[in-house]
């Protein structure tokens, strides 16, 4: 019943690499020895069915009990310190859970269900119920589970190494949903590191507790049916995609209780229906997967595969995303696969070595924000992200992931200065690895989720963003437009006076507008760090300031593109956006405030129900200039079209505040066009100055069309026109 002394003493201290092959159960002459090691106990024993046989304390080093069973046979462990006594099932009799063909999938970087087998899951093995913790830590010595069950003990729950895949796991009889574990892992060379929360985890305590928490991925009951059918028609490029970006943490606090933030189940009873009231067809929610620093807004994940916990739990979110759905709302995510915090319980060097990330850090550090960057090259990574995006997807039913940072993961030079960035295999600054990576995601994203829509947040002109992987594109569905949102914010910011020397601000965005399947973006991003809020951007008094912004946002609804308008922008919140506190509802009151949010209803409708408005977004058949030229009056007047069969629409922005009486537009039709929106009327808070409700398209040939007609245009306004 000797034990061989060295790895004994191992074990004892939490040195052993290999466990397994001591504790549990093991043939012996002339039946199975049993070893267990316990440092809490005195004396331990077997119980079977059989009977009750005691154990032995090792003589090699302490901690350890040998005892005897004369055949293979179930059996618990009885432990005494003399005053207590405790029972458990024996970790080490059971045999391994992941099977062959994961294992092949997880070595390939093929595994696109990675979080079916990797992460810690309640499953019944051999007849007993528990949970099976798998972690991939191929550069490790060791690595065991911590957690209460074990006294946060890194010497005792030892894992199994599965052959040359770098996969580690042990199922833990009677743990279950809620329990708080973490990894302890011994690098390489013996060298200790730090704690680490599972990276495939699917809940976490609530920060600043650092650990993951075991939620079962049992089968939610979806009711979503009839959503999940015509979704793929809700968000294609010909439909209308108006997207309301919320901050779940500060849309709405219950003051009233410590200044909390709404729960998940919170958020489907009160965000839902004010969304889906505004006349928004999207809900884009800033990262929730689990992040340590609130300052972050979630876009520095630890836990990526784990709905954060400040507002619920995992089965409570999906509750969410049903409710968008059963209110005819998509509901996407902001997803972070760019780049990941250094927090010594996340990723960073998660097995001592730099696994997830590049080692050298003009590769591997994001000097921007003092993150880590995904090394894409090594396939186990990028396995883990696409699986991650499928994840989403799949198991929330989430219709779609804007992506973050994009311009940072496709460029090696992204904001470094000469040497301080390593070029391509050919020489070049792509970073062709990421490259790869985004096609992947797409490609397999739009493969196996029918009805799903990506989004690229890029700000270069890198070309493609949105164009199909098979024609050298990236694959996306969409791209943000950060060059018409800076170019129209800039000029929009000018005292009206100036704005004749800025006019190809807005006209120049018609150049590219068709280059790609572009999202116009109001974000978070415009609203922070002393930018100002929206209002506070405007020029002049504040009747100016309201009309300005009333015509900003008319000439957004009507310019080709997609739209997106952040949290607290449809009512003009004064105040720059800050994470910490409630938007303000109480502006409401005043009646300029309520005329912005009226507006930003009224023209989310406008823009569904006219499909010249959508149906051609991203196409230039669906934009006509009427005059783009008028600079020194700062008048933009245009066209957009759907089908043949789809009424036009005519659009005529005035950006000063003078009227312009009798202004003459060329059309394309003759006959009655109907005022269908002014941005000045009086219900928005506007002057209410009198237009022509009903113009008529007959007389001259004018700006290259045969018909034209005049209008009354009111001062710093935005007048929308459909043919009758």
């Amino acid at each position: 019943m000797k034990l061989p002394a060295d790895r004994a003493r191992a074990l004892s201290d939490g040195r052993e690499a290999d466990p397994f092959d001591i504790l549990g159960p093991h043939p012996s002459q002339g039946g199975w020895r049993i070893v267990a090691l316990d440092h809490g106990a005195v004396e331990m024993s077997i119980s079977a069915v059989d009977g009750e046989r005691p154990m032995s304390p090792a003589e090699e080093a302490p901690g350890l009990f040998v005892g005897f069973l004369p055949e293979p046979m179930p059996y618990l462990l009885r432990g005494s310190d003399g005053q207590t006594q405790w029972e458990y099932e024996d970790p080490y009799r059971f045999g391994p859970v992941l099977g062959q063909i994961d294992e092949h999938l997880i070595g390939e970087g093929t595994h696109r269900q990675l979080w079916r087998v990797l992460g810690a899951h309640v499953i019944k093995h051999q007849g007993v119920t528990g949970t099976h913790f798998a972690v991939w830590a191929p550069n490790a010595r060791r690595v065991s589970v911590l957690g209460n069950f074990n006294g946060w003990d890194a010497r005792r729950h030892g894992m199994r190494r599965r052959g040359s895949t770098g996969v580690w796991e042990i199922f833990l009889p009677g743990i279950g949903e809620g329990e708080a574990y973490k990894f302890a892992i011994t690098g390489a060379h013996g060298e200790p590191v730090p704690e680490k929360a599972d990276p495939v985890g699917f809940g976490a305590e609530h920060p600043p507790a650092t650990a993951s928490v075991v939620r079962e991925l049992h089968d939610f009951n979806w009711q979503d049916g009839a959503w999940m059918k015509r979704r793929g028609r809700a968000q294609s490029v010909s439909a209308p995609i108006s997207i309301y970006e919320v901050h779940p943490g500060s849309w709405r606090r219950v003051i009233e209780d410590d200044n909390r933030p709404l729960s998940y189940l919170e958020l489907a009873r009160d965000l839902i229906p004010y969304v889906a009231g505004m006349g928004f067809t999207h809900i884009e929610l800033l990262p929730i997967s689990e992040f340590p620093f609130d300052g972050s807004w979630g876009y520095q994940p630890v836990g990526m595969f784990a709905p954060t916990i400040r507002f619920g739990t995992p089965d409570e979110f999906r509750h969410l995303v049903e409710a968008a759905h059963e209110a005819g709302l998509g509901l996407l995510l902001d997803w972070v696969p760019g780049h990941f915090p250094t927090d010594p319980h996340g990723l960073a060097r998660f097995d001592g070595t730099a696994l997830y990330e590049h080692a050298d850090p003009r590769e591997g550090f994001h000097q921007d924000w003092n993150t880590l960057i995904y090394n894409y090259g090594r396939r186990e990574v990028s396995n883990y992200l696409i699986a991650n995006a499928l994840y989403w997807l799949q198991e929330y039913h989430v219709d779609g992931l804007r992506v973050d940072a994009v311009a940072s993961m496709l460029y090696r030079d992204y904001s470094r200065k000469e040497g301080e960035w390593v070029p391509n295999i050919h020489g070049g600054r792509e970073n062709l690895e990421a490259i790869d990576f985004l096609r992947s995601v797409n490609t397999i994203a739009y493969g196996e989720v029918p009805g799903i829509m990506t989004a690229a947040e890029e700000s270069t002109s890198f070309p493609g963003v949105s164009r199909p992987v098979d024609r050298g594109g990236l694959g996306f569905g969409f791209k943000w437009n950060m060059g018409w949102m800076n170019d129209t914010l800039s000029y929009i910011q000018h005292e009206p006076v100036h704005r004749s020397h800025h006019h190809n601000q807005l006209t120049f965005g018609l150049v590219y507008a068709f280059s790609e399947n572009f999202i116009l973006p109001i974000s978070h991003d415009e609203v922070v760090h002393g930018k100002g809020s929206m209002i506070e951007k405007m020029p002049g008094d504040d009747w100016q300031k309201f009309a300005n912004l009333r015509a900003y946002y008319g000439f957004m609804w009507t310019h080709p593109g997609k739209k997106l308008l952040f949290m607290g922008c449809e009512f003009a919140q004064r105040r720059e956006w800050d994470h910490n506190t409630s938007l303000d509802w109480h502006l409401l009151e005043d009646t300029r405030h309520k005329g912005i949010q009226s507006l930003v209803r009224d023209l989310n409708h406008l823009y569904r129900d006219l499909p010249a408005l959508h149906k051609r977004d991203c196409s230039a058949a669906g934009f006509g200039w009427i005059d783009g030229g008028a600079a020194a009056e700062s008048v933009l007047s245009y066209l957009r079209y759907g089908e043949e069969e789809d009424a036009p629409v005519a659009v005529i922005c005035n950006f000063t505040p003078v009227p312009r009486h009798g202004w003459q537009i060329g059309l394309p039709r003759a006959g009655k066009w109907k005022l269908r929106l002014n941005s000045d009327a009086g219900v928005y808070g506007g002057s209410g100055m009198t237009t022509t409700e009903i113009i008529t398209a007959d007389g001259d040939e004018y700006q290259g069309y045969d018909q034209s007609a005049l209008v009354e245009l009111p001062p710093l306004s935005v007048l929308i026109y459909e043919a009758a």
